[in-house]
């Protein structure tokens, strides 16, 4: 215990940097722990669509969607659901949607806005398409 209370002393900026990284850590792990929005990966995804009539949003530019996209995917505008415009979407306000992105990091944003908005099951794809495409999905091209 002696030695960690000396490196305090000696690296207060390294001591710091740690200390700020495990809060950071522990933050993401807390808010993705009780949050309403649930990440799923690909398989969880395929029931979801199967077995619960769940809808697939790409939220990807329209020319990355029609490079190859998910079969039965709506593409939707990104910059419109950030700016928390879901004019079109409520026909699918009681279902599951699952939002999927390159990454999975701005379906998350969008989907804690979509729960606020009164859309009851919202999920998001972790990982996003490369998620989908490294577990060897299909992957529909065109419209």
């Amino acid at each position: 215990m002696e030695q960690y209370v000396a490196f305090l002393g000696n690296h207060p900026v390294l001591s710091i940097i740690w200390i700020v990284l495990a809060a950071m850590l522990l933050n993401s792990w807390f808010k993705s722990k009780f949050s309403k929005i649930r990440q799923i990966n690909p398989q969880q995804l395929t029931l979801l669509v199967n077995r619960q009539e769940g809808q697939v949003l790409d939220m990807r530019a329209v020319k990355e969607f029609n490079q190859g996209h998910i079969a039965g995917a709506e593409q939707v505008n990104a910059e419109k659901l950030k700016q928390k415009d879901f004019a079109g979407l409520e026909k699918h306000k009681s279902k599951p949607i699952i939002l999927v992105c390159n990454t999975g990091m701005t379906a998350s944003a969008v989907a804690d806005n979509m729960h606020k908005a009164g859309f009851e099951q919202v999920f998001v794809l972790s990982g996003g398409i490369g998620a989908w495409q490294n577990a060897g999905l299909p992957i529909s091209n065109g419209k």
